[in-house]
């Protein structure tokens, strides 16, 4: 996160008091997050200076951030619209099968070739250019490609994530990709602590819950500037990256 975005801190005499990041993806694109302020400096206007700060640093780029429900109201009065809400689902896998390809589709680990491939299909995805994002992502982790007829249609990245690992992002073309991928991961990690954010309209969080993997909340997907509509990703990177 660091190497990829911006930052600004607030110090008072000395003491680090609140945060917050943003990132840009490509000339149209940018995303903030990690917006905090210590909770005895809360309700002094800290959070918005800081928001201020990152929006003049995205200036001109439709920028996307995932909110808690209490700072919704916050983001709406700085332009922001509300356009959809993820779950995060989280647990120990359990064991399970691998559900069957239709012919002609496999999952394979991603090659040296795929990466710029693999930018191409994120972007379709999310309407942000994340190519820096997604080589950074399969440096730290693990990356599998849903392939259809030689064709790379999907993937999903898994990355040492806190107590355990996370799954995402995870593209694919339709409800059925995303399942192989995310199930790939699952069925080659038993038994081990697992996270994974989805966007509530993919219908992913009860198919998780029943595997496993409880609902450890929300957030809500909100967007600023201009936006074309295209389906999403089935899962995220990050809640700050998008």
């Amino acid at each position: 996160m660091f190497g990829l975005g911006r930052g600004w801190a607030v110090q008072q005499d000395g003491v680090l008091v609140g945060t917050g990041m943003c990132w840009t993806f490509g000339a149209r694109a940018g995303a903030l997050g990690l917006v905090c302020v210590a909770p005895a400096q809360q309700g002094r206007g800290l959070g918005t200076r800081l928001l201020e700060r990152l929006l003049e640093a995205l200036e001109g780029r439709q920028i996307v951030l995932f909110a808690t429900d209490a700072g919704v109201r916050l983001y709406e009065r700085l332009g922001f619209q509300e356009c959809g809400r993820i779950r995060q689902q989280q647990g120990a896998a359990i064991r399970l099968r691998t559900a069957p390809l239709q012919p002609g589709k496999r999952i394979r680990p991603v090659g040296r070739g795929d990466p710029a491939r693999l930018a191409v299909l994120d972007r379709e995805a999310t309407g942000m250019d994340r190519r820096a994002l997604i080589g950074a992502l399969l440096q730290v982790g693990t990356g599998v490609v849903l392939e259809n007829e030689g064709t790379a249609e999907g993937f999903a990245i898994l990355r040492r994530f806190g107590i355990g690992q996370v799954i995402g992002p995870v593209v694919a073309p339709d409800a059925a990709g995303a399942q192989a991928l995310i199930g790939y991961f699952l069925v080659a990690n038993p038994g081990q602590f697992m996270r994974i954010d989805v966007a509530e309209e993919t219908g992913f969080a009860p198919r998780l819950r029943k595997l496993g993997l409880a609902d450890a909340g929300g957030a809500v997907r909100m967007v600023r500037g201009a936006r074309e509509e295209r389906p999403r990703a089935f899962a995220l990177a990050s809640q700050a990256f998008g």
